[in-house]
Order: structure tokens, then sequence, then C-alpha cells
């Protein structure tokens, strides 16, 4: 009894197979040819038997095809460096500015000065008023300094600049009559209430540093609604 074996000659650099162990378990390699069946020990003769031992496998797969080099996404200090000097910056402003109307220090009016202005600009209620926008300037500023409840800091002090351009539109865009600086403060405010404070902050990790959108839409809305009611109802 004869057989005919098959001869396996694909290249192992060529093979469709991308996993070396199909070449180191059970692979053969046959030669073409005949096969004699020996009644005696009722087998074949394996004589032509080539084992594919796993030390003559090579594999010529580039190494640079299979390693992704790309840099994984992380945080980068950049925007938390930037967010930083921004928000130290607009608070440290808006605190003086606090110190000014709150307590008359650097030269300012204090609450009855600044009470007196309000009151010749139209305000009803000036007193209350002079003494809710100093400390919201002063508790803001020191807020945002501090990176501690930073969307609603900014959007007090945003609030407090839509009332300083309603009423100083009519004087222009130039300092010092215009709303050249107001306008400034005020996109700077709207920019920290929507952007966060930066990692680098006391609101780090809390739910609206994690969700910096929605928590400045609704201190937004609050903001926009004290800037409305004190144009609306005190003016």
């Amino acid at each position: 009894m004869r057989a005919v074996a098959t001869h396996d000659d694909r290249s192992t650099k060529t093979s469709a197979f991308t996993d070396e162990t199909a070449y180191s378990s059970g692979v053969h390699h046959f030669d073409d040819g005949t096969q004699s069946y020996d009644s005696k020990t009722k087998s074949f003769d394996n004589s032509g038997y080539t084992p594919l031992t796993t030390s003559s496998v090579v594999d010529t797969r580039d190494d640079d095809l299979f390693d992704d080099e790309r840099t994984p996404f992380r945080w980068t200090a950049g925007p938390d460096i930037g967010l930083l000097v921004l928000r130290a910056v607009l608070g440290g402003v808006f605190v003086l500015h606090g110190l000014q109307k709150v307590f008359g220090m650097f030269g300012g009016p204090g609450i009855d000065g600044f009470a007196q202005f309000l009151e010749k600009s139209g305000f009803r209620e000036a007193r209350i008023l002079a003494w809710v926008t100093g400390v919201t300037e002063l508790a803001g500023g020191g807020l945002l300094v501090l990176g501690l409840f930073t969307p609603l800091a900014a959007a007090g002090l945003l609030a407090v600049m839509a009332n300083v351009i309603a009423m100083k539109y009519r004087g222009g865009f130039f300092a010092p009559n215009g709303v050249e600086l107001e306008l400034v403060l005020a996109a700077a405010a709207f920019g920290v209430l929507f952007a966060g404070p930066g990692r680098a902050a006391l609101d780090y990790n809390r739910s609206w540093f994690r969700h910096p959108v929605l928590s400045g839409f609704l201190c937004l809305l609050i903001g926009g609604g004290g800037a409305a009611v004190t144009l609306l109802v005190f003016r």
C-alpha cells in the first residue's frame, strides 16, 4: 500500500499567518514522492518527514509597524498656567476696586462716596447697591484669585461689568469715558466662567470643575438675573 504525501513550500516570510505559534506547533514539511507501507510494523515510512522547529522560524515583521510611538493624551501645564495668571490678574483688579469702594483705600470713594455716585447716575437704594457692588467686587475677586467657587465669582463680576457698560456706553468705546476697559474685564470674566479655574485652584476636582460648561450656564443665568434686576428695578 502506497500513499502520496503533499509538499508545502510556503515560506514563513510571506505567510498570511501573523501568529508565529502556528509554525511552532505541529506544522510539517513533506517531500514529494511516495511512502512505502511496512506490513511488519504496520506503519508508513516517514523518512521523508522533516519537522519544522521553532528555531528555524524567522520573524520578519517590522517592529516599527507594530509599535505605536504616538504620545498618549495627557493634560498639559499650559492651560493651567494661563488660567492661573488670568484669574490672579482679573481677581486682583477687582479686589483693588472693591477695597476702594468698601474701605476707601487707594484713593477710593468709600461706601458713602460710591453711593452718592450711584444716586447721581439714577439708581434707587444707592447705599444698598454700593454695598452689594463693593462686596461683590471684593469677594468675587478674592475667590477668583483662590480659584474657589470660580463660576459663581466670575458670574458676579460679569454682572457688575454689565451694569457699568449699560451706564457708560453712551460715552463711546475708548477710555476714559468709554467702555473699553469694562469690555476687556467682562470678556475675561466670561472666559473664566466657561473655561474653569484650571488645576491650580481650590476648585480642582469639584463637580463644577468637572462640568465647566453646565456650571457656567447656570451661573450665567444667576448673574444675568442679578444684572437685570439692578437695571430694571433699582434704576
